[in-house]
């Protein structure tokens, strides 16, 4: 009873329309008050949640991304893509993914993708004669990059939710290749879909062009280098590299580029300091609902069943793809990672599986929630770019989720796509 009334409770207020940080805070103080709990511990544990120095990265990850978005490096990765992809068949679509790996390196953020590419990329490969539905597909599929390649902010608390036992840093680097694998992989899709659709090619871009777009560009891709260079090194924390990355990408945007005044800075902070305090508010409840959900035993009532069903940990993962599929197509990745974590957590450690393969396995299949119906908050961006229905973009998606779930089975039954790395470079 106990369990329904905190996990009922989340889903009535849900029901209701409340955000979903309240709603874990409300269902958190809900079954305290049933279970005869001070209400001080609750308070507590939202307070002791935020107050966690790795949480800093978060701010500073969204800034420099925030920056750079708004100072004109998006258009700068895009034309610096073009060199290398634009002048094949369907090479618009191809520029599209590639500059979004490249901008993810930056952001961190899907939906930070999907607006500063989609706003570039859209338009042009409209006006060049792809279908419209076909880029905005191409835009949004692509912005999973940068929930998987560093630095992802949701990376950052899934270690939170982990309890700290997971390091950012190993996060980091595991991603790198199940990022790069998803891009190539849709890469693949997109050359097969033109070279049928008889899409346009691009312009070969002179050598003279060339390298002023690429001397023009590195100047941003020096803030991925700070961030990688800066954690492996040792010079830097995560959270140290996200302040001298928002310290380079202030310098680039505002005295190099020179795209960015400095008047408009305080509104940029505005708009950053909301989103941070809507994930910061969620990071704190979620923390007391957890709580409470340790209480109730539930983390270890989840062990006992999943371990009954079955005791063979490639059938877990299978279960356990399915559930998370299901669920990320009704709540964001953030929320679904700080709720999901501490309950799986005690049962990957029954069956051998390492947490950071694990958090790679559940950032992957809730991001794959992100573009599909009927919350998808990329999805729901990149149709108000694209100018297209939700309606429409779920009909003509389907085919882009083939390379994804590809690349998703590879990643969890494959440990070493996510684990080779970080042993290699961080031991």
């Amino acid at each position: 009873m106990d369990a329904l009334v905190l996990l009922g409770g989340f889903v009535v207020f849900c029901l209701m329309g409340v955000p979903v940080a309240y709603s874990l805070g409300l269902s958190a103080i809900c079954a305290a008050l049933w279970m005869d709990i001070p209400l001080e511990a609750i308070a507590l544990k939202t307070s002791d949640g935020m107050d966690d120095f790795p949480l800093l990265a978060i701010p500073f990850f969204i800034l420099a991304g925030a920056i750079m978005a708004e100072g004109g490096m998006a258009a700068r990765i895009v034309n610096l893509a073009k060199i290398f992809v634009g002048f094949i068949r369907g090479g618009l679509a191809l520029v599209n993914i590639l500059a979004s790996t490249m901008f993810g390196c930056i952001s961190g953020s899907s939906v930070a993708d999907t607006a500063s590419i989609g706003s570039v990329m859209i338009p042009q490969m409209v006006k060049q004669g792809y279908p419209r539905l076909f880029a905005v597909n191409v835009t949004i599929s692509g912005a999973l990059q940068p929930l998987l390649i560093p630095p992802s902010h949701n990376m950052v608390i899934y270690s939170l939710a982990a309890g700290g036992t997971v390091s950012v840093a190993h996060l980091f680097m595991a991603g790198i290749i199940p990022g790069l694998l998803l891009g190539a992989s849709l890469m693949i899709l997109c050359l097969i879909i033109a070279h049928r659709g008889n899409y346009p090619k691009g312009e070969v871009i002179s050598l003279r062009q060339a390298g002023r777009i690429a001397y023009e560009a590195v100047w941003g891709l020096v803030t991925m280098i700070i961030i990688l260079g800066g954690i492996l090194s040792g010079i830097f924390t995560p959270t140290e590299s996200a302040a001298v990355a928002c310290i380079w990408a202030f310098l680039v945007t505002v005295f190099i580029y020179r795209d960015y005044k400095i008047r408009e800075l305080p509104h940029l902070i505005g708009r950053v300091v909301r989103t941070v305090g809507m994930v910061m508010i969620m990071i704190g409840f979620s923390v007391a609902f957890a709580y409470m959900m340790t209480l109730m035993r539930i983390p270890a009532k989840a062990t006992e069943f999943f371990v009954a069903i079955s005791s063979d940990k490639y059938t877990f993962l299978f279960y356990i793809n399915m559930l998370l599929l299901l669920l990320g197509t009704f709540m964001d990745l953030a929320p679904m990672l700080l709720i999901c974590t501490p309950i799986f957590l005690p049962i990957i450690a029954k069956f051998g599986i390492d947490p950071v393969h694990f958090g790679i396995i559940m950032i992957f299949n809730l991001g794959i929630g992100l573009i599909t119906p009927p919350v998808g908050p990329t999805l729901a961006v990149g149709c108000a770019i694209g100018k297209v229905s939700m309606e429409q973009v779920s009909k003509s998606i389907m085919v882009f989720y083939i390379p994804m779930l590809i690349v998703l089975g590879l990643v969890t039954y494959i440990p070493a796509l996510t684990l080779w790395l970080p042993k290699l470079l961080l031991g």
